[in-house]
């Protein structure tokens, strides 16, 4: 059984759909955590490089996703909390005028 290790992330929002790893997080490790006042325990289903998002969420296909208060792209597909969260199953909106409603 995984114990909750204190690893270093941040999440700005608490509407945020995903938090990022300030450090390398293993597969499996358990981590909580905690934006304005609500906590988020997640396990890890994939090993998350610094840098990089993680659900803290369920995430529904052709949602947007958040991050820092703002949609940074759309789910490709169903993302559970402690999937890594990354170009193979979010898509980006910026510049996409068919997903605005702009021909």
């Amino acid at each position: 059984m995984s114990q909750t290790q204190p690893y270093k992330t941040v999440m700005l929002n608490p509407h945020d759909h995903v938090a990022v790893a300030l450090e390398p997080i293993p597969a499996g490790s358990v981590v909580s955590v905690t934006c304005q006042g609500q906590t988020f325990s997640v396990t890890l289903n994939d090993p998350i490089d610094f840098g990089h998002k993680f659900a803290v969420v369920p995430i529904a296909k052709d949602s947007d996703v958040r991050k820092y208060g703002e949609v940074i792209g759309i789910a490709t597909r169903d993302i559970s909390p402690g999937e890594h969260v990354h170009v193979h199953n979010i898509e980006g909106k910026r510049a996409r005028g068919d997903l605005r409603g702009i021909k």
